[in-house]
Parts: structure tokens; sequence; C-alpha cells
């Protein structure tokens, strides 16, 4: 059974006129929305967006009590469900959907059954679930959760109400404010480093730097650096199960999806989208607003602007044209 957390048109137009979009809907400011929810499945209390041209049936049968839509596709709506004007639909559902959010704030809690090193610093409000393990020269900052079964440190600091969940391992890493760090995420354990005649391991003394407002998904590794730092720079998203190897730098506002692998010393920038199974070799760099294809494999520089896709990874044209050619043979 969902929450239901009852949010008034005036909220929803409050909010996004905030963010310099200006809605128009016949809608008044006292109506009355109970959740977001699709276009199939939204009832006469529930507000829905469209945004993708091959869900045109689903919008011509909602039953939204109001539907997020563009005004090229606004004769397709059904007359019981009012409009709400905007540009960019999913944009707009992506901020409205916070409304309907129960936040997940701090109940400044810590729990009886938990071991915190003596020398840790634990700021205001702080919430520490059961059976977790803060250990020594860690720093945990105001309204931040840790959610039960977590290792916290050595060496780690954690910034401004950002939560971590269940079952993750952080070591020798600094982690920054408003971020969330999914169940299992491992950071700032050792990198895969070893001398391959003798398998003498390499001693990784760096550490892991992440920016604010990142997302880290549920068991994704990400490696401390040999001497320096593997950094995450702000407003990165992060999937699941990724593997981000020591030193690697990934720049601002990045998207990597899930089941990614990024090898050693690679340097990527800012407002790069990675697709899911995405292979990249180490030492290499990837230039900002670079796209690259799920299941690509990168084995050299990539320019910035550019859009790949394939293996070895070449520009996207020229893996259509190829894979055409190879569909006549």
């Amino acid at each position: 059974m969902k929450n239901i957390k009852k949010i008034t048109y005036s909220d929803i137009k409050n909010l996004l006129i905030s963010n310099n979009i200006n809605p128009i809907s016949i809608l008044r400011d006292d109506d009355l929305f109970t959740s977001i929810n699709s276009l199939s499945n939204a009832n006469k209390n529930e507000l829905t967006f469209f945004s993708d041209s091959s869900q045109l049936n689903k919008l011509k049968k909602t039953k939204a009590k109001a539907c997020l839509i563009n005004n090229k596709h606004v004769k397709y709506l059904p007359s019981s469900t009012a409009s709400i004007l905007v540009e960019n639909t999913y944009n707009s559902f992506a901020l409205i959907s916070n409304l309907f959010a129960f936040k997940n704030k701090s109940n400044g809690i810590i729990s009886e059954n938990t071991s915190i090193h003596k020398n840790a610093i634990l700021k205001k409000n702080v919430q520490i679930d059961r059976f977790v393990d803060i250990e020594e020269n860690c720093l945990i900052d105001e309204n931040v959760i840790i959610h039960s079964n977590c290792t916290i440190g050595p060496n780690v600091s954690i910034g401004k109400n950002t939560v971590i969940y269940s079952n993750s391992n952080l070591q020798d890493c600094n982690i920054g404010s408003n971020c969330v760090i999914k169940s299992g995420a491992v950071i700032g354990g050792t990198g895969f480093g070893f001398d391959p005649l003798s398998k003498e391991r390499i001693n990784h003394i760096g550490n892991v730097i992440i920016g604010n407002n990142c997302n880290i998904g549920s068991n994704t590794t990400i490696d401390r650096a040999v001497f320096d730092s593997t950094i995450i720079s702000d407003n990165s998203f992060i999937d699941n199960m990724v593997q981000i190897a020591h030193n690697v730098f990934i720049g601002k506002d990045s998207i990597i999806a899930a089941q990614t692998g990024i090898a050693g010393s690679t340097v990527i920038g800012d407002s790069v989208i990675i697709g899911g199974q995405v292979g990249i070799t180490g030492h290499i760099t990837i230039g900002k607003n670079v796209r690259i294809a799920a299941k690509s494999g990168v084995t050299k520089n990539i320019s910035a602007n550019s859009i790949v896709a394939g293996f070895p990874a070449v520009d996207i044209k020229r893996w259509k044209i190829s894979n055409i050619k190879l569909s006549k043979l």
C-alpha cells in the first residue's frame, strides 16, 4: 500500500515556477493530488506525465486527474484529465516526484548496538542504526543517516544530509553533502594493483573523494587511489554494480549505468553519459559531453561531444553503417 501525501496544485505550480518553469492549466490552486503515477495506473486523484511518443495509446486511455504534457500532444488527452502544459515534461515530473516523497530525515538516535571509536566526531542530529561500526579518524556531519550493518572507517568524513544505506563499507574516503550511498556499496577499498610477475601487492595509500549531491548505487565498488585520490565530482549519478578502479577521475554531472567497469587512471569529463555494461580501459581520457552506448568497449581516448558505440567503440554513425553492411552479408 502506498503512503498518501496530499499535494495541492498550488504546491506543484510554485515548485515549477521556482525552477523557472511556467505551467499552464485550468486547475484550481486548491485542487488536491494524492500521488503521482503512470499513465496506465493513475486514478482520478493522481497526477501523471507524458514524455514518450510510444506511450500515445496509454495517454489516450489515462484516468489521471491531470497530466504533465507539452502542447504538441495535449490533443490526445482525454477530456476527463486536465492538462498541465510544460515544455520539458520529464524534468517537471522529476521535480514534482520529490513533493510526494516522504523525506528520509534523521531521527537523531544513535543505537546502543553500535561501536564508535573514541576519537570519531559526530555532529548534531546524526542517526546511526544497529550494528554500525565507526572506526578511528571519522567525521560524521549534521543530519547524516547511517543504516544498519555498515562499517565506516578508518579515515572517513561524511557531509551533511547524506544517507548511507545498510551493509555498506566505507574507508579512506571523503563523502560530500546530500549524497545517497545505496546498500552494499564498497568505497575506499584497496585497488587491483600488484606486480604481475611476483604477485607482490601494491599498497594503496590514497583515498576516494565523492562530491556533493552524488548517488552511488547498490553493490558499486570505488577503489582508493595508489597515491592521490579517486574522484567522483559533484552531481554525478552512478548506478548499481559499477566498478571504478584506483585513480579514476569522473567529472561533474556524469551518469554511469549498471555493470560498467572503468579501469585505473582513466579521466572522464563533465556531463558524460555511459550506458550499461560498458568496459573502459585504463589511462585514457574521455572528453566532456561524450555519450557511450551500452555494451561498448572503449579502448582509446574519446574527444569531447562525441557519441560512440561498439567494440572497439567508434563514432556511432560508423558503427550503425558497419552493422547494416554486416546484416547484408
